[in-house]
């Protein structure tokens, strides 16, 4: 898979226009040596000084090269990295309030409705696998819990409870990996991924059975580790399906967005069942931005998305599954752009991950792995992953990755500002909402885990 960062042949080019630059630095001339004969005075060229008007207008020039081509770089082959922090997205801040103060005032102030449970059965993302080399350890907040995730060096990554069970030092701050295991930087106990147990005390004669860290169910498929959650320690029910142009290089890395948001997780694949917003909220097009107040704005209305939806689950052995299936078109000026038409098959699996598959003779195929973690009861993390075709330029899937974090935005700026209402006011052309509904259902359990409490504020 390729890295997120600067690529191997990135950094090549990169050292070799440096040192050309430096190198023309070096040799450069001052014009006045050539055209006004004597040149410098002594002095001048006693303490350096000959040619440095040159040399200085050279600096910068280079200095100007370099930044234009690092910035060509990271647009035409650079994946692109989008990663909204809590408060960038979703919140008006008026009346020289910052955006974290609107967005604790928004929390503390909204009426959270009547709730499902808020952490449902299934499997969720933790990290995407290029974040976590050999030897790393992660501290991660999923579901509540603060998880330490670390990869082997045997490669194999595992994840278990952050919190080593001896004095509770934090694994993931400190600790570090050998071999298999996970050495606590307090006490130096260690820690057996593969099943918590605690292979070694450096000071002890004997190591207790039952010394152990809790272990949690995890793999790693399409370049993502996930890690699976049950209330009632049941083991996972169905498997994340792999997708092949991924296993095989055909599909490969272009870029990520991460956005967090204040609501129920439930919220966010309802959308797909939502067909009546589409129409509404993502029609204006992408250039009127992501703010509800202007989106609708004049100036922009020659650019129009049109959008028809259909969502359905899928029935046994597949009934964790639901699909949307999107066609979308483009209208400028009131005409309608054949060329930019695009079918997407959106295919959920479980409560927290959805693929969607594009498929088009121009643009070519990938698939954006749309991620929701509750990371605590009304804040999810979610992100957008896009895997593309390597013979396709990555400008294109860039591309595509920006337009569909910005149609994402307008409905975050909806999520942290809404209720959630448990018993809607539904009209016939509604009915695929109740039904989303009666299917999300399948992932809560008698136990799961409901809101107890409301945080008085975010520290974001």
């Amino acid at each position: 898979m390729e890295c997120h960062g600067i690529s191997t042949a990135g950094k090549v080019v990169a050292a070799i226009a440096i040192s050309l630059a430096a190198v023309l630095v070096m040799h450069v001339r001052d014009p006045s040596d050539t055209f006004l004969g004597g040149g410098y005075p002594e002095l001048w060229r006693r303490t350096g000084l000959a040619g440095a008007p040159a040399r200085a207008v050279t600096c910068i020039l280079a200095g100007g090269f370099l930044l234009a081509l690092g910035w060509l770089y990271r647009l035409l082959f650079a994946p692109l990295e989008l990663l909204r922090t809590a408060d960038e997205v979703g919140y008006i801040a008026e009346d020289g309030r910052s955006r974290a103060q609107a967005a604790n005032e928004v929390r503390r102030r909204r009426k959270t409705g009547e709730l499902p449970p808020v952490y449902p059965n299934g499997w969720y993302r933790v990290l995407d696998s290029h974040m976590l080399d050999r030897g790393d350890v992660k501290n991660v907040t999923v579901l509540g819990e603060q998880l330490a995730v670390f990869r082997g060096l045997d490669g194999k990554a595992y994840v278990v409870d952050a919190y080593c069970p001896h004095l509770g030092a934090n694994l993931a701050v400190g600790g570090r990996v050998v071999g298999g295991c996970i050495e606590c930087p307090f006490h130096g106990w260690q820690f057996r991924g593969e099943d918590g147990k605690c292979v070694r005390i450096p000071y002890a004669e004997k190591v207790p059975e039952f010394a152990r860290v809790r272990c949690w169910p995890n793999c790693e498929v399409n370049g993502q580790i996930l890690v699976w959650f049950h209330c009632d320690g049941v083991e996972p029910g169905w498997a994340v399906p792999e997708q092949e142009e991924i296993k095989r290089g055909e599909w490969v890395y272009r870029g990520r967005t991460e956005h967090f948001i204040n609501a129920h997780i439930e919220e966010i694949p309802e959308n797909a069942a939502d067909i009546a917003h589409l129409a509404h909220l993502h029609t204006p097009g992408i250039v009127s931005g992501v703010d509800l107040r202007y989106t609708n704005s004049k100036t922009w209305e020659f650019i129009r998305h049109d959008w028809k939806v259909e969502w359905m689950p899928e029935p046994e052995p597949d009934r964790h599954c639901s699909q949307m299936l999107v066609k979308h078109a483009l209208t400028v000026f009131g005409r309608h752009w054949p060329l930019l038409d695009l079918d997407v098959v959106a295919r959920q699996v479980g409560p927290g991950i959805v693929f969607l598959l594009f498929n088009h003779s121009f643009l070519g195929r990938g698939v954006i792995m749309h991620c929701v973690t509750p990371v605590e009861p009304l804040l999810q993390c979610v992100s957008h992953t896009i895997f593309y075709q390597s013979s396709i330029p990555p400008l294109i899937p860039k591309f595509i990755l920006r337009a569909e974090c910005i149609q994402f935005e307008r409905d975050v700026m909806i999520w942290n500002n809404k209720t959630y209402v448990s018993k809607p006011m539904l009209v016939k052309e509604d009915s695929a909402i109740q039904k989303h509904r009666r299917w999300f259902s399948q992932f809560y359990s008698e136990n799961s885990p409901r809101l107890r409490y409301q945080h008085d504020t975010l520290d974001f």
